[in-house]
């Protein structure tokens, strides 16, 4: 029978060491020689503390579990500074070959630190994993600035409504007033959101996320219509209220390819995709024009428009004509359709019915 050698306790701790350090890079991302790097300061520190001399030489190598301090000392044949020098004689005791002028490594028991070092060196890996963590999320953020990510929602908080998100190995929080009214979302839910912005905070960085931008529905065409993506179809303008209605204007640096038929998709398929993901809001796409007239009349979609007078004064407004029966079409409900038309083109509309009586409207 073959008895296994017991581990010595010292290398046991340092196995379990590396095992926690392994699992930080595998649950966290952080890397186990930043990770090293940062106990190794840590342990200079807690040697200048203990001993009044930080110059320590540590070797690692954690397949075999080993982890070894010599804390360095200058050879000297009068000791002046015990704790940064040591006699030839008991120099030549650790290490034949020293000389006068050269140094000698003196092992360390690493339990020798002390409760006092051992805390040094916990709050310094401590405060590296948080530095870590702060960086990679930022990291993280900064490389979704401006773009569609989807999250998990981990938590949907009963006194305010904001909504926690998982976003990769990140965080963010969607409060209500960024959620598309009337939505009604579960924890476990996948919610795509737009990330606004990325800011450095006291408690490290944070993620501006809406559903209510109007580049969340700029972006969710650019995802789901190869036409924009590939630049062939540009989006000139989009004007949004969340949860309602969306117009979006687009034009095609194609003859051959229709820009509003790309964006609705074969019997509808890909601007279908859109509306089930922001949860029935409506979505009118129109032509863009770089004629005002024809963009304004394109913009008041699904109304027909007669005629559209710009001022004469040159300032960005305009008198539209519809037929007496697409008055309350064009005008939308509480007037949305002509506050959205306005906001797409830029122009400040007055709708007008051909009659040029306004009736019960």
């Amino acid at each position: 029978m073959v008895r296994k050698k017991k581990k010595e306790p010292e290398q046991q701790g340092n196995e379990e060491l590396f095992l926690a350090l392994a699992l930080l890079e595998k649950e966290k991302g952080i890397p186990v020689d930043f990770m090293l790097d940062k106990i190794k300061k840590a342990i200079a520190t807690a040697c200048k503390n203990n001993y009044g001399n930080e110059e320590v030489e540590i070797e690692v190598d954690p397949e075999k579990g080993k982890f070894e301090v010599f804390l360095q000392k200058q050879v000297v044949e009068e000791v002046e500074a015990p704790e940064r020098e040591i006699l030839l004689d008991a120099a030549r005791e650790i290490s034949p070959m020293a000389e006068v002028g050269g140094t000698v490594g003196i092992k360390l028991d690493t339990k020798q630190f002390g409760r006092v070092a051992a805390q040094t060196a916990r709050n310094i890996i401590r405060q590296g994993i948080r530095d870590s963590e702060r960086g990679q999320m930022m990291q993280e953020f900064q490389s979704k600035h401006q773009e569609l990510v989807s999250g998990l929602v981990e938590r949907v908080d009963p006194r305010t409504g904001a909504l926690s998100l998982r976003i990769g190995k990140a965080e963010a929080v969607l409060p209500k007033n960024e959620q598309i009214g009337g939505e009604n979302v579960k924890e476990g839910d996948y919610i795509k959101v737009y990330v606004v912005d990325v800011r450095e905070t006291e408690k490290g960085p944070k993620a501006i996320i809406s559903r209510t931008h109007p580049d969340l529905v700029k972006r969710m065409f650019e995802t789901e219509v190869p036409e924009i993506y590939d630049g062939t179809v540009e989006i000139k303008a989009v004007s949004r209220e969340a949860g309602s209605r969306t117009k979006l204007a687009v034009l095609s640096h194609n003859p051959d390819v229709d820009a509003v038929g790309a964006c609705i998709g074969a019997r509808g398929a890909r601007v279908n995709e859109i509306v089930e993901e922001l949860g029935g809001e409506k979505i009118d796409i129109v032509e863009y024009s770089e004629d005002p007239q024809k963009f304004i009349a394109a913009a008041l979609s699904p109304a027909t428009v007669l005629s559209v007078e710009a001022a004469e004064d040159g300032s960005r407004a305009c008198k539209v004509t519809v037929p007496d029966s697409q008055l309350s079409l064009a005008i939308g409900n509480k007037g949305q359709n002509a506050r959205l038309a306005a906001r797409l083109t830029g122009w400040k509309i007055d709708i007008k019915p051909e009659s040029g009586f306004y009736g019960e409207e």
